[in-house]
């Protein structure tokens, strides 16, 4: 028997009762912050962390991706939509999270972070980076199963039919790039782990956070060529003079508008390449520049006095 594509009917929402859903994207991206912390507690962190102060990291952490990923996906890609409607930026429950908004959100948030603790921010951020390509396939896998930002049509037999996804019929195989992306993070995971704890003592901080970012955004650079085309930012500036272009329009209605001007690199491509320049500045400014970074331990937190016992 041979298989031409994996028929994937999947319900997002895994229950609900009354008014309230609990959905597989919910619950992957609770998973990412859960399994993160996990990770990070039990070969990350180091006694200059308390628990308390790792509480706290979870939420600064938390916000600021949050808050950057729904920024980003409303100015990045529909900017002329939420000006509009700018009351609708706050309806996140309706969907909308761009990765590389959250790129910007979650270093801003660290930032505010070590500077209220004085810890040293590379030396954090590069045991951050870590989970977070950890956390990336478990939010990856939660688009796969809401059924949402796929590729395009392939001929290979594990090709994806999202046959929950209206906006294209008839549905096609796709590919499944979700499922490329949630691997290739987790490959940058388990590469970045092992690095950290063989060389932890021996690399100057901000070194894994070059890596990082390059090996994440290169991956994302790729994989985007293999997407189905949407409509983002650079696309309404390019046909903003066409009076046939439709941004609205379904899938198979907006590859047919007249005189469609599609860009050689789609947005997610375009906010790769900054990311992946910074992440070669970082490795070099490491090496030619080491007494920028800090060659000490963050200091200890401040011990709290304890009572005597009478």
């Amino acid at each position: 028997m041979t298989i031409n594509a994996i028929f994937w009917d999947v319900d997002p929402e895994i229950f609900s009762i009354g008014k309230l859903s609990i959905r597989y994207y919910g619950l992957m991206f609770a998973c990412a912050f859960f399994f993160g912390y996990i990770v990070f507690k039990k070969y990350l962190t180091s006694k200059h962390l308390s628990d308390e102060m790792l509480d706290k990291l979870l939420i600064y952490m938390a916000v600021g991706i949050v808050v950057g990923a729904r920024l980003g996906h409303c100015f990045f890609y529909q900017p002329r939509y939420y000006l509009d409607n700018p009351l609708e930026i706050l309806m996140i429950w309706k969907g909308g999270l761009a990765s590389h908004g959250a790129a910007i959100g979650a270093p801003l948030a660290l930032w505010l972070y070590v500077r209220k603790f004085k810890l040293s921010f590379l030396w954090l951020i590069d045991r951050i980076v870590i989970v977070v390509a950890l956390g990336g396939a478990f939010i990856r896998m939660g688009n796969l199963f809401n059924s949402e930002i796929y590729g395009g049509p392939t001929s290979l037999p594990w090709g994806f039919e999202f046959v929950r996804d209206t906006s294209r019929l008839p549905t096609v195989p796709s590919h499944p790039t979700q499922i490329y992306e949630a691997l290739s993070y987790l490959a940058i995971f388990v590469i970045l782990l092992l690095f950290f704890r063989k060389n932890k003592m021996n690399v100057r901080d901000g070194f894994i956070f070059g890596v990082f970012l390059i090996l994440l955004f290169t991956a994302r650079f790729f994989i985007e060529f293999l997407k189905e085309f949407q409509a983002d930012f650079m696309v309404e500036w390019l046909n903003r003079n066409n009076p046939d272009y439709d941004p609205q329009a379904l899938r198979q209605e907006f590859n047919n508008i007249p005189n469609l001007r599609k860009p050689w690199l789609n947005m997610g491509q375009i906010l790769s390449i900054p990311f992946i320049i910074l992440g070669i500045v970082m490795i070099w400014w490491t090496k030619r520049k080491p007494a920028y970074f800090s060659k000490t331990p963050p200091p200890e937190p401040p011990k709290t006095k304890q009572k005597k016992k009478k």
